[in-house]
This record gives C-alpha cells, sequence and structure tokens, in this order.
C-alpha cells in the first residue's frame, strides 16, 4: 500500500468512527499529494467541519491541510442576501460601533459606515458563493471572534474565512477565549448562556451544566466552534427539560 492510499484510508477510517460526521449523508472528497491533504465537499454543520480537519491534521505524514470544507446552510440565500445580512448584523452589534465598515459586491467597494475617531477599526466584507470572507482590521480579539460568529449566524453561511487582523496586537489566552465564547453564548437567542460554565485551556473549550434540549444542546456547541480559535469543543451539558 503506498503512502497516499494509506494516509487516505485512515482519515476516511478516523471521520467513520466519528458520530457527528455522516459520510453517507455529507460525503467528504479527499486527495493526497506532497504532504499536503485536501478535504473538499459540505460538512452537515460546524462541527463535523472542524472534527474533520482535526482527525486529518493527526493523521501520520499529513504536513498540511487544504480546507475545501463547507458547511450546509440553514438556508440557500444568495452572496447579495448574504452580503447584506452580514451587513446589517456588524452594523447593529455595539461592540463594533468603533468599527468604520464596507462591503465589496460586484467587485466595488461600497461604504457602510465611517468612523474616525480613534481608536478604530475598519471591516471589509466580501461573500463568495456563501464563504464570508472578513478582512482589514479591529482593535480587540473579542470584535475579531464577534464578528466572526454573527458572520456564522447568518443562515445563508457556509463558511467564514476570518482575515482580519487585531491592532495593536494583543496576547491571546485562554481566559481571552472564554469570555468571547461566553459573549457569544449569552447573545444567542435560542440558547441559555446562563445555566451554562464556560472553561478554556489550550484552545480547547469544555461547556457544562444543562441545555432545555438536544437541539439547544447542540446550538451551543456550534456556537462555540464558530468562536476564531477555538480547536475544539468538549460538550458536557446535560439535556434537562
Amino acid at each position: 500500500m503506498s503512502d497516499r492510499e494509506r494516509v487516505l484510508k485512515e482519515v476516511h477510517a478516523a471521520l467513520e468512527r466519528e458520530p457527528r460526521i455522516n459520510l453517507h449523508k455529507c460525503p467528504i472528497k479527499m486527495e493526497f499529494s506532497d504532504g499536503v491533504l485536501t478535504l473538499e465537499g459540505e460538512a452537515e454543520h460546524i462541527a463535523a467541519k472542524k472534527l474533520a480537519l482535526e482527525f486529518a491534521i493527526a493523521v501520520s505524514s499529513v504536513a498540511g491541510i487544504v480546507d475545501r470544507l463547507h458547511v450546509i446552510p440553514a438556508t440557500r440565500m444568495g452572496d447579495g442576501a448574504i452580503l447584506d445580512a452580514v451587513r446589517d448584523a456588524l452594523l447593529q452589534e455595539p461592540t463594533l460601533m468603533n468599527c468604520s465598515l464596507h462591503v465589496i459586491r460586484k467587485g466595488l467597494l461600497e461604504p457602510v459606515r465611517e468612523v474616525t475617531h480613534e481608536p478604530r477599526g475598519a471591516i471589509r466584507v466580501s461573500v463568495n458563493e456563501g464563504v464570508v470572507l472578513l478582512d482589514d482590521h479591529v482593535t480587540g480579539l473579542t470584535q475579531k471572534r464577534l464578528a466572526g460568529v454573527l458572520a456564522w449566524w447568518v443562515p445563508g453561511s457556509r463558511d467564514v474565512v476570518n482575515g482580519m487582523e487585531v491592532i495593536p496586537d494583543l496576547p491571546d489566552s485562554d481566559e481571552e477565549m472564554a469570555k468571547a465564547v461566553r459573549i457569544v453564548l449569552k447573545k444567542d437567542p435560542f440558547v441559555n448562556g446562563d445555566r451554562i460554565r464556560v472553561a478554556v485551556r489550550q484552545s480547547v473549550v469544555t461547556l457544562e451544566g444543562d441545555a432545555p434540549s438536544a437541539s439547544q444542546k447542540d446550538m451551543a456547541e456550534f456556537d462555540a466552534w464558530y468562536v476564531f480559535g477555538v480547536d475544539k469543543v468538549v460538550n458536557r451539558l446535560e439535556v434537562r427539560p
């Protein structure tokens, strides 16, 4: 068996063992060459996408990943509608009021809000085939993370590429990440964040407490996965109607 065949077989077996990844419903196309594994397809949800990437990079001989996995959107929307929804979500978020906002529509830059006072950020948004790109810079890690989650929450989003810089460059920490996850859970109207305890250790988020239904337990986990920089989510929430 060649190294390529071994890698593809091991990755496929790892994905098959994970109950949150359904390769029969949502097949993933894989290719391996020169140490780089390419994953392509649509995952059922954000947890399936992130777990697939985690399992793939853990296989020996895999030195890099080309991520072409997207998430099946809750609602199929055109790029223009997604762009408008992301724009509106960012405009209405109080934490981002010090950020100028521009959107790129059909290749043209449209100003939405101009901020002149310091410190100020500048967010540039574009959408291509359901993939939201956030670019330019913000003034804090929480802003970067929250903007990314707001983009993920748009029903038509298939993926979010959060390329924004943080200026000034601030050190990250487990507590900084935990703070962002707590904020996101409290902002989600479909999740009772008051019933959830959040702990982070080396970018691994642990959720403890309870949720009134299995779907809300899943939604809380997805919210944590949406947060930029999270490597893994351990969902210990109990379902208590």
